[in-house]
């Protein structure tokens, strides 16, 4: 008797993949989403990683609880997204922590006083390593003057008009340094594809 194939395809199959599949989102357009939902699940509790949230925001966009608008461009979208994910998450946080103060359990106390002294500030462990991943980013850039002066505008928090003016670039030399930095980035393996 023939084989059939099966009917269900058991592999599984990640936002982020089908993001990139459908051409919702290009791989620097990921990269940016990473940075995002990295700076978004700062100060959350470690069992909700940075991955999780935008998992999470892009499942809700493919399945359609959340509608993208034609106006927005798709990362800042997705942004908004994990912004309101990570706002829910604290409202969650603040009726639990309400409702174990109301019950007055000792169960309760104890958990209280470990969420009102949790730090949400990086370690110094976490910064030396963010320092050191700096250091190295900005090795790549050593013999580019118009890159380097890119990086101390955006450590500054500089908006890209802001940058271009205090760097005296054109907008076209700003755009092609911009992604010039971007294939070296890339090339260097700082990609979302999942390993």
């Amino acid at each position: 008797m023939p084989q059939f194939p099966p009917l269900v395809d058991s592999r599984i199959v990640r936002p982020t993949e089908t993001t990139l599949a459908l051409g919702l989102v290009t791989n620097v357009g990921l990269l940016r989403l990473k940075t995002l939902a990295r700076w978004y699940a700062r100060g959350l509790p470690p069992d909700v990683t940075w991955e999780d949230l935008m998992q999470e925001a892009l499942t809700r966009i493919l399945v359609g609880s959340r509608r993208a608008s034609e106006e927005v461009p798709f990362v800042a979208f997705v942004a908004g997204v994990m912004r309101s994910l990570r706002s829910e998450h604290w409202q969650r946080a603040r009726r639990d922590l309400a409702r174990q103060r109301r019950s007055g359990s000792s169960h309760s106390k104890v958990s209280v006083r470990q969420t009102e002294l949790l730090d949400s500030a990086p370690g110094p462990d976490r910064a030396v390593m963010a320092r050191q991943e700096l250091v190295v980013i900005r090795n790549l850039f050593a013999d580019d003057a118009d890159a380097l002066s890119i990086l101390d505008g955006l450590a500054l928090g500089l908006t890209a008009e802001e940058i271009r003016v205090a760097s005296r670039l054109s907008a076209a030399d700003y755009a092609s340094t911009r992604k010039r930095m971007r294939r070296v980035l890339l090339r260097e393996g700082l990609t979302c594809t999942p390993k």
